[in-house]
């Protein structure tokens, strides 16, 4: 697709991203919405902290009226709290304008569905097709079939009451008294409510990167920097450490020792937990290609079925739909708990952790043991564009990745794939030795290179 993305459309804010586009993405966004809903849409936005966050925000609200579409301003709110409102409110769609955990020069559009999820591909199509047609001229609202908009940000208490209303009364009944919790909001989305949340659910915590400006969002902070959390946490005494990225779907933790808790990790503590308690339903987790080994060997010591998607967390959310399963994830703490909403929730991640460590009294280091994560090393050999499909039609590289593919059946695992979004092609090699596999990732990486240039 020309604009839509594997995560909606995300560029440069103001050169790229222009309010011209983004006004006219809102107008066919609104055509193809009332089109298939049959009525003048209602549509929630949402948005993160980056300082383009009311541009855009403005310029899509713009175009949303002016096609007839009414629309309810939540203000800053994380991605999954839009999801939750949208389906709660029966409203018929919403935008969240976020570039989750990208630098804050960067900003996003993504549209989800009245029942709180990405919409589908065949949606985006649609809207590409009006947006290319010069049909967007045409989608004029007349008099007073003009939209409105109205501010909502006391929604944002709704999503508060969504976490008092799942966990309140269970974590009542745990001794927390000696327990601590550092929390990193990545100066982003999650700084307007994290703090809220633990409070009200009696968690002992301290809060760090919890200033936003409009330009500190994800910067050295968060769930892609995690340097700072881990020396908070170990400089502190804390029993956990949370970190959430910019709009607030991913969570990944520190253990008390420092050591990184990633999505594999909390997918294989909360799936034996629920398994434990017969609430693992079909008894099944869904995780991507990149799932490290160390979760499928879990899975199979511990009986419990694995279903591997393409990367991308919607494609995880397909499997999970079509297929009746609760619980799937990435290793970038992206995780998706379906008997509570339907996107990734690092808030709800991170508390369905706590409840496994407070239920079990288990330090969050022993809870871990249960998975061994293999070393994991990801080299990108870089190809020309019109050769990153074909590396698996070139007789040479087949033989190679043949070889390295037996070398490593008993104890590793390798994955070849072309990148999405560049000219790349992602070589990656699961084994016992860090140096080894370093080494053998980079001869085939060297390899690719040479052959499709």
């Amino acid at each position: 697709m020309k604009y839509f993305g594997t995560d909606g459309i995300r560029r440069i804010a103001n050169t790229e991203l222009t309010p011209e586009l983004v006004y006219k993405v809102a107008k066919a966004g609104a055509y193809v919405l009332a089109k298939h809903s049959g009525s003048a849409p209602t549509i929630l936005i949402g948005r993160d902290t980056r300082i383009s966050g009311t541009l855009i925000e403005s310029a899509m609200t713009a175009g949303f009226l002016s096609y007839g579409a009414n629309v309810k301003s939540i203000g800053v709110i994380p991605t999954p709290g839009v999801a939750y409102l949208t389906k709660k409110l029966k409203a018929d769609a919403s935008v969240v304008i976020s570039a989750s955990h990208n630098t804050y020069e960067f900003n996003g559009i993504k549209y989800f569905s009245n029942k709180g999820m990405k919409i589908p591909d065949s949606i985006e199509e649609e809207i590409e097709e009006i947006l290319d047609s010069g049909k967007i001229e045409e989608l004029t609202a007349q008099s007073n079939k003009i939209g409105v908009s109205e501010i909502r940000e006391d929604l944002l208490d709704e999503y508060l009451y969504f976490f008092r209303k799942n966990f309140e009364d269970t974590f009542e009944k745990f001794n927390k008294d000696n327990f601590s919790v550092a929390i990193d909001t990545a100066n982003g989305a999650t700084s307007v409510i994290a703090e809220k949340v633990f409070t009200v659910l009696g968690i002992k915590h301290y809060i760090i990167n919890n200033t936003p400006n409009g330009i500190n969002i994800n910067n050295n902070c968060g769930s892609t920097h995690l340097d700072m959390l881990k020396k908070f946490v170990i400089a502190n005494k804390c029993d956990l450490g949370i970190a959430y990225d910019g709009d607030g779907d991913r969570c990944l933790a520190i253990d008390e020792k420092g050591n990184l808790i990633n999505g594999d990790i909390i997918l294989a503590i909360v799936s034996k937990y629920l398994k434990e308690k017969n609430k693992l339903k079909n008894n099944t987790i869904v995780a991507t290609v990149m799932s490290n080994l160390g979760l499928r060997k879990f899975c199979k010591d511990n009986d419990i079925n694995f279903k591997e998607t393409k990367v991308g967390d919607r494609y995880v959310l397909e499997e999970m739909l079509n297929n009746d399963y609760i619980i799937g994830g990435e290793q970038s703490g992206h995780i998706i708990f379906l008997d509570y909403n339907p996107t990734g929730d690092g808030i709800l991640t991170s508390l369905m952790l706590l409840m496994v460590a407070f239920e079990k009294n288990k330090k969050i280091s022993e809870l871990a043991n249960i998975i061994k994560i293999y070393p994991q090393v990801l080299i990108n050999a870089k190809v020309s564009s019109e050769k990153k499909d074909t590396f698996n039609e070139n007789d040479e590289i087949n033989k190679k990745i043949e070889e390295l593919e037996k070398e490593f059946l008993e104890n590793g695992r390798v994955l070849i794939r072309a990148s999405g979004t560049e000219p790349l092609v992602r070589v990656m090699i699961e084994g016992e030795n860090q140096e080894y596999i370093t080494k053998k990732a980079q001869e085939l990486a060297n390899f690719i290179e040479e052959k499709l240039k």
